[in-house]
């Protein structure tokens, strides 16, 4: 079965940096497109940042572009979120999904939080 499992989230202060880390199980992996989503309290769940198979194409919400940078390993089914540049609206819950046979599947997050 699909698995995914997210690490690396933590307290960090304004201007800081994180590595989020998804290890996945149970497909393909080199040919499925991921994705980190974020939910903060009271907001509903958004797109961060996807990656297709390759790794050669991404895309990133307006928010975080030019400060995060999602990136992949095929050989250890891993994809990243490098986080820089934290700012206090960065706080959520960070979840990685992959869309596998018509269905989405999601981690079970990482809580980031940016605060003084």
């Amino acid at each position: 079965q699909v698995q995914l499992v997210e690490s690396g989230g933590g307290l960090v202060q304004p201007g800081g940096s994180l590595r989020l880390s998804c290890a996945a199980s149970g497909f393909t992996f080199r040919t499925g497109p991921m994705s980190w989503y974020r939910q903060a309290p009271g907001k509903e769940r958004e797109l961060v940042a996807g990656i297709h198979g390759s790794g050669g194409i991404t895309n990133y919400a307006d928010s975080v572009k030019g400060r995060f940078t999602i990136s992949r390993d095929n050989a250890k089914n891993t994809v990243f979120l490098q986080m820089n540049s934290l700012k206090p609206e960065d706080t959520a819950v960070y979840y990685c999904k992959v869309r596998w046979a018509s269905t989405d599947y999601w981690g079970q997050g990482t809580q980031v939080t940016v605060s003084s």
